[in-house]
């Protein structure tokens, strides 16, 4: 577990925390029977440190990238399948034009 795994669990945590707290703010101003008018200032807080603080793990996390070059030696994994059972040639493509004789108005 990196650093960017723990802070997006943290960022998580403060996320819920701030919905369980706008929840209980709710419930209390049925009891004392206000209008709810917007969670309170520290709830507001709360969500945007949670949400940089998810954004943040969310670009840092995931890890390295990966090269996409066909003749890569890193992506050897991605191929054609062996089978060909699973490749169909009889569908509705058939039924469009071979050649489309478009031209672009300039």
């Amino acid at each position: 577990m990196g650093l960017g795994f723990v802070v997006g669990v943290f960022g998580v945590l403060i996320l819920a925390h701030a919905a369980y707290s706008t929840v209980q703010y709710r419930g209390l101003l049925k009891i004392m029977e206000e209008e709810f008018s917007g969670p309170p200032m520290n709830v507001v807080i709360e969500l945007l440190l949670g949400f940089v603080l998810c954004m943040w793990a969310a670009l840092t996390a995931p890890g390295k990238f990966l090269s996409i070059h066909p003749y890569s030696e890193e992506n050897r994994i991605v191929s054609l399948p062996a089978s060909l059972d699973f490749m169909i040639f009889n569908h509705r493509g058939k039924a469009l034009p071979l050649e489309m004789d478009v031209k672009l108005k300039h």
